[in-house]
């Protein structure tokens, strides 16, 4: 298990360590999802597009995605969607 740390500013921002950044492979405008479950929080990139699994199900010889990646980022492009509408 890898630890990294980040210290929290008075308005509430912190900096995505670059190892995570890295990890996720974040972009600057990338959206970032917090998980609280049980007491734990975990992070998880909202960088893919609806447009990125794209023929994902019938390439043979390519993992597939779990339905949880798919409803996020099905959800993802129905707020970007709904963010343009604005």
């Amino acid at each position: 298990m890898n630890v990294f740390y980040g210290t929290m500013t008075s308005k509430g921002q912190t900096t995505v360590p670059a190892e995570i950044r890295d990890l996720l492979k974040l972009k600057p405008g990338d959206r970032i999802r917090y998980v609280v479950q049980d007491g734990k929080v975990s992070l998880k990139a909202k960088n893919k597009s609806l447009s990125d699994l794209a023929g994902i199900l019938h390439r043979p010889g390519m993992a597939s995605l779990g339905l949880e990646d798919i409803d996020d980022a099905i959800g993802e492009a129905v707020s970007e969607h709904v963010m343009r509408r604005e």
